[in-house]
């Protein structure tokens, strides 16, 4: 991989309605940073402009339903005080609290966001969508979202959904630098993307996306080309009873 990475956030989106055209607002944005698609880049995207854009918003007066309509199975639930937390396994494909369900920056607008059950066909649509308007085939789009993770404080945006990008570099049976082969070590790249993007977006800048640069590697090399080994975030989702320790609570 290069060893020299580039992050830009591409600030001036305005508030995403439903029916916008995200790769419109993208390209735009991009302008306005003095930045053009080149092949090689890839592009992380907030979900909550993507669930704006695709309408998927309901009113919030009852954040408990909405949950429970986004859930496909629970898998643990925890009461303190008057709150009320249950992480489950979503429809959007993660384990998460409150299947993804938010209230924030909704642009002040009295309503839960959800998220898209299919975030790697939106990540492919919006990929062939730049793709078709610039003439760039090896794109790589991450649609990223937000979540705790066991044993660790604080929260980090993960890739929710992905295409066009290889999401895991599975280093098992490789030597390490001593020579000593490795057995367990796979790295989840997409996450480490997703995340690393999110330190120029960040959560209250109302900068919902960011040109990540120096990956080209990593990149598919076109609609037509073959595809990585692995591009889409729902190959992270770890769903064996063997693999994921905290399936069952």
């Amino acid at each position: 991989m290069s060893a020299r990475l580039e992050i830009v956030g591409l600030a001036g989106i305005p508030e995403v309605a439903e029916g916008d055209d995200l790769a419109e607002l993208l390209l735009a944005a991009l302008s306005r940073s003095g930045e053009t698609l080149r092949e090689g880049d890839i592009l992380g995207v907030s979900s909550k402009v993507v669930s704006k854009a695709g309408g998927l918003q309901v009113g919030a007066t009852d954040k408990t339903g909405t949950v429970a309509s986004q859930t496909v199975a629970v898998v643990a639930e925890r009461t303190s005080g008057d709150g009320f937390t249950r992480v489950v396994r979503a429809k959007a494909g993660p384990v998460m609290a409150a299947a993804g369900v938010d209230a924030s920056n909704t642009g002040g607008r009295d309503v839960l966001l959800l998220l898209p059950h299919d975030p790697d066909e939106v990540c492919r649509a919006l990929r062939s969508a730049l793709s078709s308007r610039t003439g760039v085939s090896a794109l790589g789009v991450i649609l990223s979202d937000t979540a705790g993770r066991p044993w660790r404080v604080g929260v980090v945006d993960f890739a929710l959904g992905s295409a066009g990008v290889r999401v895991v570099d599975d280093l098992r049976g490789l030597p390490d630098a001593d020579g000593l082969v490795l057995h367990v070590t796979t790295r989840a790249l997409a996450d480490e993307i997703a995340a690393a993007a999110d330190l120029v977006k960040g959560k209250v800048e109302r900068t919902p996306a960011a040109l990540v640069r120096g990956l080209a590697d990593l990149t598919a090399g076109g609609p037509d080309a073959a595809r990585p080994e692995s591009d889409g975030a729902g190959d992270l989702v770890r769903t064996s009873d063997a693999g994921d320790w905290f399936a069952l609570g």
